[in-house]
């Protein structure tokens, strides 16, 4: 088969809509356990402050003119199960003349849907994989299904964003911190990046010379590479393995969301049929080319594309390049790149809590821990990506400030606290207050830095930290109420 014949991607459209789907049941879970304590009718940031704040042809939700907690979890659920439908290959179940425009109506449907959630989302859905999951989705819908290959054309399209993806991350990097370009980037990231898991220890006491050749092949295989995507056969194949694998070591050391997980799924559309055919034991069918329609809309989809790709590729050649960011308000072809800086120290903000009526030098403060983040020395860091735990991560942004003024939903969390706020409780791992309310709450700000193998011996302690400052001064639940006034 040759490269241009849609028979030569049939295989590889099933791993990419497997692929793809998982990571949608991914998201649309992470929006029914989150999204109401976060930006629903009482959230954190509540849904009413987007309906007033922007006008639906700018931020179009579904949320927009359903404002209401109810709506938000259906949505959500319903999301859920037509991933798992899209998962399973339902369009694939039906006689071929419906599989196409049943596939396409279930992955727009998708998109729509997980388009309402970021949309209104504000801070908590503020990051790049969420516009790249919407460009993916869009796309997949103009795939097709059944026995029919997919258009050629639309395996071309996710080239292209799969190289918008990687390509425009290595720029970033180029034109950023001077850490990069004398590769020492490595000395710092594992240690200071946003979550990071039980790798990450091991990964930030590898020897010096190591980190130097990691960085080195980190701007070879996000700034070269990417232009073998569109190379003939094998070489696209190799491309695609060398994303991976470079992917691959991103999920084993370090907690990304499901960034890592769907630019690898991106990355199978470099292969064939004929490659995978020779690495993977299977055998595909009889394949026809795709419908007249789809092929009609596909050449419709890469004009839109091509046009819309002005402003991401003014920006990629840009000296003044900015990250993940979307131009258009449906969020179909934007600009990615992260990690342009990097921090050298960590700061991690500690929620703690007390029951006694006056706080005094003698209160006696217990801790608030959360799920993914940092906070007890002696806890060993965690796995949860690809599972996204939203609050975490803004809290990794939140400590970067000595104070709470760029992060008004913090006096929000504070506040719920106090409260014993159910639903917000559940978004953190322990509470220690099981069986009443604090009368006060504070936040303390510490630098954290990973042990030294030897004090890891001495301790069994992952993290040594330092006191830098009070974040939020005790409050009670008056004093969040007069703050208001």
């Amino acid at each position: 088969m040759l490269p241009w014949e849609a028979e030569a991607y049939w295989l590889v459209r099933v791993l990419f809509h497997r692929g793809l789907a998982a990571i949608y049941l991914l998201a649309f879970l992470v929006a029914a356990t989150q999204f109401r304590p976060l930006a629903g009718e009482d959230g954190l940031l509540p849904i009413q402050q987007y309906v007033e704040r922007h006008e639906f042809r700018d931020r179009p939700s579904l949320f927009y003119f359903y404002p209401d907690d109810r709506v938000i979890t259906i949505t959500a659920w319903v999301g859920v199960g037509l991933s798992a439908l899209a998962f399973a290959g339902l369009p694939s179940w039906l006689p071929t003349p419906y599989a196409v425009p049943v596939s396409i109506l279930l992955w727009l449907l998708l998109w729509a849907l997980y388009l309402s959630f970021v949309n209104a989302g504000q801070t908590f859905y503020g990051y790049g994989w969420e516009s790249m999951l919407l460009e993916t989705g869009f796309l997949a819908a103009f795939l097709g299904a059944g026995s029919a290959g997919p258009p050629v054309v639309v395996m071309w399209l996710l080239k292209w964003l799969l190289f918008r993806n990687m390509f425009g991350a290595g720029l970033i990097k180029l034109r950023g911190d001077d850490c990069w370009r004398d590769l020492t980037a490595l000395d710092y990231h594992y240690e200071t990046q946003p979550i990071p898991n039980p790798v990450s220890w091991y990964a930030h006491h590898l020897p010096d010379r190591f980190h130097r050749l990691e960085v080195l092949g980190n701007h070879i295989i996000e700034v070269a590479v990417p232009f073998l995507y569109f190379a003939p056969q094998p070489w696209a194949s190799v491309a695609g393995a060398a994303t991976i694998g470079f992917q691959g070591w991103l999920m084993l050391t370090g907690n990304f969301s499901w960034l890592n997980a769907l630019t690898i799924v991106q990355a199978v559309a470099t292969f064939s049929d004929g490659v995978l055919a020779s690495l993977l034991p299977v055998t595909t069918p009889s394949v026809s080319a795709p419908p007249l329609y789809l092929q009609a809309i596909s050449v419709a989809l890469a004009a839109v594309v091509l046009w819309r790709s002005v402003e991401p590729v003014r920006n990629i050649l840009s000296e003044r390049q900015v990250m993940n960011t979307a131009f258009d308000p449906l969020r179909l072809v934007n600009t990615y790149g992260a990690f342009g800086s990097i921090t050298r120290d960590r700061y991690e903000i500690v929620v703690q809590g007390t029951t006694d009526e006056v706080v005094t030098a003698d209160t006696e403060w217990r801790t608030y821990e959360f799920k993914g983040k940092p906070t007890d020395p002696a806890q060993r860091p965690r796995q949860i990506a690809p599972y996204h735990y939203r609050l975490d991560w803004q809290l990794w942004f939140a400590a970067m400030a000595p104070s709470p003024r760029r992060s008004p939903w913090f006096l929000a969390l504070l506040d719920r606290l106090l409260a014993g706020d159910e639903a917000t409780e559940k978004l953190l791992d322990s509470v220690p207050f099981p069986e009443t309310t604090p009368t006060h709450v504070r936040a303390v700000r510490y630098r954290y830095r990973f042990t030294t193998p030897e004090e890891r011996r001495e301790t069994g302690r992952w993290w040594e930290r330092e006191r830098v400052g009070t974040y939020v001064n005790p409050v009670s639940e008056g004093d969040l109420q007069l703050a208001r006034v």
